[in-house]
């Protein structure tokens, strides 16, 4: 299993809205980097869900519930999007400064490619990340 990290604007989609959608496809990537991450994303990974600009925290755990296919809000072939469905809310968000702040975080996606919209997440970091929000 793989582990990755999905960024949206709460007052675009929040993590709220995820929930009471059960499912959804996560469309409007347009930077490669974050397209080829949605194209290795299997059935089963989980994924931290993030508030970007506004909260700036993980605050849930999804996983993938579909692998990529053709994102349904363009017709370019260049897109895709993978159908995500919300499995549990942190039970403390963890801030992008707590994750700043971390020495053992220092390499993450999150710290280093700060504008990446969908990023990998290492077994190590995935457990730090949860360690930091109360889960272990």
């Amino acid at each position: 299993m793989s582990y990755w990290l999905v960024k949206s604007e709460p007052f675009k989609y929040s993590w709220d809205q995820f929930c009471k959608d059960k499912v959804t496809f996560w469309d409007g990537v347009r930077n490669y980097g974050a397209r080829n991450n949605l194209k290795s994303m299997k059935k089963g990974d989980e994924v931290f869900f993030y508030h970007s600009n506004e909260g700036v925290e993980i605050v849930g755990i999804a996983k993938v519930a579909k692998e990529f296919y053709q994102d349904p809000t363009t017709e370019d072939a260049a897109w895709v999007v993978v159908d995500l469905k919300p499995v549990r809310k942190l039970k403390k968000p963890v801030s992008l400064e707590t994750v700043k702040k971390d020495k053992r975080l220092a390499n993450m996606d999150l710290v280093r490619l700060g504008r990446l919209s969908v990023q990998t997440v290492k077994p190590e970091e995935w457990e730090i990340i949860l360690e930091l929000a109360g889960e272990k």
